[in-house]
C-alpha cells in the first residue's frame, strides 16, 4: 500500500509508540488523526507534528463504544475516509492476582481488549462502505505470548488481541482488509526508564538478548511495514530484542 494521501487513525497517539507511529505516517505522506484520552497531550502532539503534514487531534475514550464511533465519524467528516486504524491505546496493572480488584481487572479489559474490538468494529464498518480495502493494526505485547507474574489482566488482554487479530484477518481478507498486530518487548516510554524503575530497569534489560530496551520509533517502523506490505495479514510481529526467542 502506498501511504501517500491515506488516512490513518492512531489511538493512544499522544505519546510513546502511538506518537512515533503518527510521526512515521506523516513522513510517508499520510493524513493522521491522533486519538487519545489525554487531551492536553494530544494537542501538544499536534503542535509538535503540525509542520510534518495534515494532523488532527480527536479526544477518545476507547473503553466506550460511543466515543470510538464518534472518533471514526469525526475522522470521516474531516478527511472523508479511514484507510488505516491503529488500535494502540492501552493500560497495564501490576500486583498480586489474588489482590486484584474486579474494578481494576475490568478497567484493563475495557481499554486493552474492548478498545481493540470497538476500534476494529467501527473502522471496518467505514472501510467496507468505501469498498477499496484498508488496514487494521493492533498493539499487542510479548506478554500476549509469555506470562509475567503480577500482570494477569494485562496478559489476558494481550493474548486476546493476538487471537482477535487472526480472526479478523480471516474474516475480512475477502474484502481487502488486512489485520495484523505488533508485539513489542519492553520499550523506553513513559514510566519505563532507568530513573523511574531503578534496579528493576537493569533486570528488564537483562531479559532482552540484544542488551537494551526498545525505542518507540522501532515499533513505529514495524507498524509502517505492516501498513505497506499487502501480503501480510493475520500475523503478530514480535519486536522484542530476542525476548521471546529464549
Amino acid at each position: 500500500m502506498n501511504l501517500d494521501g491515506k488516512v490513518a487513525v492512531v489511538t493512544g497517539g499522544a505519546s510513546g509508540i502511538g506518537l512515533a507511529a503518527a510521526k512515521s505516517y506523516l513522513e510517508k505522506g499520510a493524513k493522521v488523526v491522533i486519538a487519545d484520552y489525554n487531551e492536553e497531550g494530544g494537542q501538544q502532539a499536534v503542535e509538535q507534528l503540525k509542520n510534518s503534514g495534515e494532523v488532527l487531534f480527536i479526544a477518545v475514550d476507547v473503553a466506550k463504544e460511543e466515543s470510538v464511533e464518534q472518533l471514526i465519524a469525526k475522522t470521516v467528516d474531516q478527511f472523508g475516509r479511514v484507510d488505516i486504524m491503529v488500535n494502540n491505546a492501552g493500560v497495564g496493572t501490576l500486583g498480586e492476582t489474588h489482590e486484584l480488584s474486579y474494578e481494576d481487572y475490568h478497567r484493563v479489559i475495557a481499554i486493552n481488549q474492548d478498545g481493540v474490538f470497538f476500534g476494529a468494529k467501527h473502522a471496518i464498518r467505514q472501510i467496507l462502505k468505501q469498498g477499496d480495502g484498508g488496514v487494521i493494526i493492533n498493539t499487542s505485547s510479548i506478554l500476549g505470548s509469555v506470562g509475567e507474574g503480577g500482570a494477569f489482566a494485562y496478559n489476558a488482554t494481550k493474548g486476546a488481541v493476538n487471537l482477535m487479530t487472526k480472526s479478523l484477518a480471516l474474516q475480512y481478507a475477502p474484502n481487502g482488509i488486512r489485520v495484523n498486530a505488533v508485539a513489542p518487548g519492553y520499550v523506553e516510554s513513559g514510566m519505563v526508564n532507568k530513573e523511574a524503575l531503578g534496579d528493576f530497569y537493569d533486570a528488564l534489560v537483562d531479559r532482552h538478548p540484544v542488551g537494551r530496551l526498545g525505542q518507540p520509533d522501532e515499533i513505529a517502523h514495524a507498524i509502517i511495514f505492516l501498513s505497506e506490505n499487502e501480503f501480510v495479514t493475520g500475523t503478530t510481529l514480535m519486536i522484542d530484542g530476542g525476548y521471546t526467542a529464549q
